[in-house]
Parts: C-alpha cells; structure tokens; sequence
C-alpha cells in the first residue's frame, strides 16, 4: 500500500463535536476521492481512509437514523 501525504489536506470538526474535549472527529473533505477522518484529540494516532462513496453512503445512513 503506497503511502498517502495528508500534511496538506484542510481538517474540519464535525459538527457534533462538543467543546469540552469529548467526541472530536475530524474530516478532510477537500481530497477527490477520499475522505480522511482522525481524532482530533489524538490526530497521531493514525487516519482512517474512506473512499468518497463510501463516505457518503455512511453520512446517508447516519442521517436516516
């Protein structure tokens, strides 16, 4: 597996994310076929990759619940 260079990428917190340090998910939505999600609270402790598809059809799920 080829490594991927994520020190460019733009990080959003989710919008669920609350502010006293709980529950930080971020996501990298400006790459065009993948979508990275860390934990803000530990971003070293690695990167989840999701493929652009992937990612929306689990938002849509999440959202239908």
């Amino acid at each position: 597996m080829r490594a991927i260079d994520l020190n460019g990428v733009t990080w959003r917190k989710s919008s669920y994310s609350n502010t006293s340090g709980g529950e930080c998910v971020e996501i990298a939505p400006n790459l065009p076929t993948l979508v990275p999600v860390r934990d803000s609270k530990n971003p070293a402790h690695g990167t989840v990759l999701f493929g652009t598809d992937a990612w929306a059809e689990f938002v849509s799920s999440v959202k239908a619940q």
